[in-house]
Formats: structure tokens, sequence, C-alpha cells
């Protein structure tokens, strides 16, 4: 059994036990070795099923001819094929748009718990390094590509990541393989083709083992970023206490617990709880946390991310997306109280109890409301959302019960949101609009 071989069975140990294996074909050096090695192993090994996925891009010509030779090769090996044809979107990098598509088409087919392997090598792992290194990223981005990471319902595994790609060559041509090769990689336009071409060999010239130490750098890192993953884990559920507003629905911290730790973990602990909301700032953007954080305690500061916002309300942070950030549509006849109403843009709403009589409406707060309380009398309601703490970035997206020009009720605030005699209450379930990244 050779060395090779050796190393890709050690590699695959973590995942033997998944429901099903599949091979991300290109039809390029490196999957179609790994394809080779799978299907030869699996006589003696007890391998999950084992399919193949080629993704079609439809960016050059010559790529027309890949899904065929791709199909030769897997009836070759007895292994299944999949050829999924994807649209890549105009942008300014067709590599990165190229990549969206690809593992968008991955994610929809995956089912759980199945493994999507890559071809991705040591060289690609030291190139990787390195692309990172230049455009300044931290130790995160030095750990360069896991060896496991989570996609939809299944997982991306890498299992030739400490094999070089000469060893792959060797292979190839030992058992006289044949690949297609992409002309876009001879492109040095391309960054990621340039350090290829252009960087790597002169690196490797003064320093023969580059490829291995960069690899073996990105190792230290990503066991570096396990450490302050696990920093960041504690520094959070300090912070994790459950909001008065829980029902919002929102993400958020108690902001005291993180006020009390050094700047430098507390960008840690925020990278870690944004990390699943929205795409992370860039060392510039740090400055927002910052001023959100100083800001006066009658100010209603907010952080502009990439994704969405974070706010600060009643010695927390909240964090807002999508329908969050648009005033939803009022006002709204409701027709059927009876019956839940559907609220544009801002979840559902209905009446439990005995339903009001006479005809209702759904509104939001536009200033001067003014609400009817047993024993109060007339309250403004702007002093009444004051007194309960009502996160100022919701006030305008509670529902208020009209009947005619009389509010009857505000969602959800107890004493608030019901009829004086206990006969009915009004309750809100906020928009279930996706608050994080896939």
């Amino acid at each position: 059994m050779s060395n090779l071989t050796i190393q890709l069975l050690e590699a695959l140990k973590p995942w033997r036990n998944a429901p099903a294996w599949r091979i991300a074909l290109s039809g390029g050096l490196d999957s179609t070795v790994l394809l080779h090695l799978l299907a030869h192993l699996r006589p003696t090994h007890e391998f999950p099923p084992l399919t193949a996925l080629h993704i079609h891009h439809g960016l050059q010509a010559v790529a027309d001819t890949w899904p065929a030779h791709c199909q030769l090769l897997c009836d070759a090996l007895g292994v299944p094929l999949t050829v999924v044809r994807v649209q890549v979107s105009a942008g300014a990098s067709v590599e990165r748009a190229a990549r969206e598509a690809r593992y968008e088409a991955f994610e929809a087919i995956l089912q759980p718990q199945e493994v999507l392997f890559t071809g991705q090598h040591r060289d690609d792992q030291a190139e990787t390094v390195l692309f990172r290194l230049l455009r300044g990223a931290g130790v995160n981005g030095l750990s360069g590509m896991p060896r496991e990471r989570r996609l939809g319902r299944g997982v991306v595994g890498r299992p030739l990541l400490d094999i070089s790609r000469a060893d792959l060559e060797a292979y190839a041509h030992a058992h006289g393989l044949h690949w297609v090769e992409d002309p876009s990689n001879e492109y040095s336009g391309f960054s990621r083709n340039y350090l290829r071409h252009e960087v790597m060999p002169v690196l490797s010239r003064r320093w023969p083992q580059v490829t291995t130490t960069l690899s073996r750098a990105a190792d230290h890192c990503a066991e570096a970023q396990g450490l302050l993953n696990e920093l960041a884990e504690q520094d959070l559920a300090l912070a994790a206490a459950e909001a008065p507003f829980a029902w919002l629905g929102l993400p958020s911290l108690q902001l005291e617990p993180l006020d009390r730790l050094s700047a430098a973990r507390q960008r840690n602990a925020l990278r870690q709880w944004l990390a699943g909301l929205t795409r992370l700032p860039d060392t510039a953007h740090w400055a927002g946390w910052e001023a959100l954080r100083d800001a006066g305690v009658d100010a209603r500061p907010a952080w502009r991310l990439a994704d969405g916002e974070v706010h600060r309300a009643g010695g927390r942070i909240w964090w807002l997306s999508g329908q969050w950030l648009r005033q939803p549509t009022a006002p709204i006849t409701w027709d059927e109280p009876a019956l839940p109403v559907s609220l544009p843009g801002n979840g559902l709403l209905r009446i439990e109890g005995e339903v009001p009589e006479g005809a209702l409406q759904v509104r939001y707060r536009q200033g001067a409301e003014v609400m009817s309380l047993a024993g109060r009398g007339h309250r403004d309601l702007k002093r009444l959302l004051n007194e309960r703490g009502v996160p100022p970035f919701a006030r305008g997206r509670l529902p208020l019960l009209y009947q005619n020009e009389r509010l009857l009720a505000v969602a959800n605030l107890e004493g608030l949101d019901s009829d004086p005699n206990g006969r009915w209450q009004l309750k809100w379930l906020p928009t279930s609009s996706d608050q994080g990244l896939s």
C-alpha cells in the first residue's frame, strides 16, 4: 500500500460513518485522483455509498466537453455521476461568482450528514495562507482551509490537504489517468494564479519545503483560533442572560459583561457572535462598535454591517436584519378578527378570547397616540412605552389595535395588550424572517 493511500485512509476516518460520500468532480487532476483512489479502495474497505457531482458553469467553450469526460471516467470506475448546470452571476470577480454558484448547487443536493469531498491539496493550502497573509488576514484567515466545514445539511471534507500536488501527479501518471486542464488556471491576472505561477516557484527555489511549512503554519493558526473560540464562548456565556423582550425573537447580548473585557476580547467575542449573522467587519469598521459601545445613555446608536445592524437599547446589544430594518405597511383592516391576520413584513397577529365588537384596524405608531387605561385615564403612548422599557427599534413595529379612532390595545405589552375586563388579549408573533447567514 502506497504512502498516498495510507495518508488518504487516515484522513477519511472522521467520515467513515456518514450516510453517503459525494465527490466534487471537476475533471481536473485533484478530483480525478481522489475519485480513482476511493473507487479502488472501495472493494476492500467498508465505505459509504459513493457518487460524483460535476458542476458545469458554462464559462468557456472548452468546458462543454468536461461533463462527457467526467461521465466516461465515472462509467469506467462504476461510480454514479450527477451533472448540474449553473448560472454564474455577472460581477467584478468571476472566480468568486463561479464558486458561489457551485457551492449553492452542492448545498441544494447534500442530504443530512452527507459528506462532499473536494480535492484541495497541500499546495492549495499553502497558496491560500500566503494569499490571505498578503490581504492582512488575522489568525482565523491564516488557518487556511479547514479539513471540514458545514454546508447546508451536510459537510465539506478535504481529505487531500496533507498530500502534495507532485504526489497526486505521480499517482495519476502511474495509473494512466487523464484529466482536463482549465485554461483559466494559466492566466496570471488572477491573484491565486499569480501566486502559483510567479511567486511560489521563486519561494520554492530558496525554501524547497515552503508548501509544507505554510501548511504547518495554517495548522498552528487553526489551533490558536480554536483557543480564541473557546475564550469567546466563555465571554459570550456571561452576556447571554435572557432579554426582557425575548418574544421579539432577536439575537441579543448584555452590554455590561462585554464592556468589562479588554478591547481585543470584545472583538473576539463579537466575531464569534456575529459569525452566523453577517459577513464580519474588516479592521476599519470596528470603529462602529466602539462608537456604539461608548455612546451616551440617551443615544440610539446603530452599527451598520454588511447584512444588518447592531443596535443598543436597555443595556443590551441587539441584532436586526431583513424585515426588521424596514417599516411595516399599515393600516390594515382586520375583517375577520376571529382568525389570525398576517401583517405584511411583520409576522402574525391574533386575538385570544372574546373578539371585540365593531370594525377593527391594525396601525403602527405615528406619534401623539393616546390610550385610555382603567384607573389612570388617558395616557400618552410614548410615556407608556418608556415605562415598560420597550427598545426604540421595536416601537414602530408594535401592532396597535384600533376600533375606529380609539386605541384598544398594544400587542404583547402587559397591561396594554388586553381588555380591562380580561375578555380578550392581543398576541403578536413577530416576523420570522431569517436572522442569519446560510
